[in-house]
């Protein structure tokens, strides 16, 4: 979609410090949701690629993952064979839904930044105790917990001009058992639950439940729970105002597969 409100776009950008930010401005990373809607507001973008970020790198014990890195990429990566829970990566591209153009223009900060409930690049990070790194305008920057990046529908921390730079993957997370379950209301229709267990190597376990939510919800306990503690846990974390309401599916629904998928998942780990 044409936006005929652009007065400019900025293909070198600078550091957030250096940049005068301004109203109607909006930074541009694949542009697949800018572009697939009106924009009224917006006067200026400015290109993410002109920061030239290596999309993906190792980096000591974590995963490098620039915000600007597509979900081709991601899904092409190549993954060392002791990474257990690596499928994770293609289980939650393959959950973001769309023609391979989609695949090949759409971000992986992108799907992050937008917020929605159901976006799987947040599932994905936030499952496997990501962080997200925040480039302010102030020229700093800051790290955010990936759970605790996204904090309602299509809402998240942060501030008018701030910058998702990266997101951070730590290797022993992916080292991990993991099990994924995934469900919609359609064969190929957006998610309504997503849910995600990691079980350690020194025995801790996390299960992290999306898209039946509003924003991720993390849940951990030190060494595998029975059902009766994670049904508690599940129930004292996720109150009904949580689950997400719209057309994809209904709260009380949500809330019945959410806890049928927790119990498979903790089944299969258990195993």
């Amino acid at each position: 979609m044409d936006i005929n409100t652009i007065e400019e776009i900025v293909t070198r950008p600078e550091r957030p410090s250096a940049f005068d930010w301004r109203e109607g401005d909006s930074w541009l990373g694949g542009g697949t949701w800018i572009f697939s809607e009106p924009q009224p507001a917006l006067r200026r973008l400015i290109d993410l690629d002109g920061f030239g970020w290596t999309p993906i790198e190792l980096r000591h014990d974590v995963l490098v993952v620039a915000a600007t890195a597509e979900i081709a990429e991601l899904n092409a990566y190549r993954l060392p064979e002791d990474w257990t829970a690596g499928g994770l990566i293609r289980q939650c591209c393959d959950a973001l839904l769309g023609s391979f153009k989609i695949w090949n223009m759409a971000t992986v900060g992108g799907n992050i930044c937008l917020s929605l409930p159901a976006g799987p690049m947040t599932s994905l990070a936030s499952a496997l105790g990501g962080t997200c790194v925040v480039w302010e305008r102030s020229g700093g920057e800051r790290r955010v917990a990936a759970a605790d990046f996204v904090t309602g529908d299509r809402s998240n921390v942060l501030l008018p001009g701030e910058l998702l730079r990266a997101v951070e993957l730590p290797l022993e997370a992916l080292r991990s058992r993991a099990a994924f379950r995934q469900i919609s209301l359609t064969p190929r229709g957006r998610s309504a639950a997503l849910l995600i267990g990691l079980l350690a190597n020194d025995g801790g376990f996390a299960l992290t439940v999306t898209a039946s939510t509003v924003r991720p919800v993390r849940l951990t306990f030190p060494a595998l729970p029975d059902w009766p503690q994670l049904e508690v846990a599940i129930e004292a974390a996720i109150p009904a105002a949580l689950y997400h309401d719209d057309i994809h599916g209904r709260p009380d629904w949500r809330r019945h597969v959410t806890r049928h998928m927790a119990e498979d998942i903790l089944g299969e780990l258990s195993a």
